[in-house]
């Protein structure tokens, strides 16, 4: 007799967590880097000449990196030792949408900023 596995998941995947299991930071955490991995491809950065990436969408990125310092702004306090690689993140990608616009936008009024303060 064939033992089966009684999820939906197949048996060499690991078990799906349930989502009242996940502690909070760690879904902040994992939030925090979708928006960064969605950002940074709507950048371009994941090609090896990002201004000619068929994925660059400045403004979809403007948005996401928006979300991101809103969501980092809001939960910064319980983050704890994930903060300062978090933060880092989102300062990276603010640089790095200002280094690809065409016209940057003034100190301040960049994605995020509103938020974070002035990025340099």
């Amino acid at each position: 007799m064939t033992d089966f596995p009684t999820s939906a998941e197949p048996a060499d995947q690991p078990p799906v967590r349930e989502l009242a299991e996940i502690p909070a930071v760690e879904v902040i955490t994992r939030s925090a880097l979708m928006l960064m991995s969605a950002a940074a491809e709507k950048l371009g950065l994941s090609d090896a000449d990002p201004d000619d990436s068929p994925y660059r969408d400045l403004d979809e990125a403007r948005r996401l990196i928006t979300a991101l310092a809103g969501l980092v702004t809001a939960s910064v306090e319980y983050l704890g030792p994930h903060a300062g690689p978090v933060r880092d993140g989102l300062k990276s990608l603010q640089l790095a949408f200002r280094e690809a616009s065409a016209a940057p936008d003034e100190p301040g009024h960049g994605p995020g900023e509103k938020y974070t303060g002035p990025v340099w």
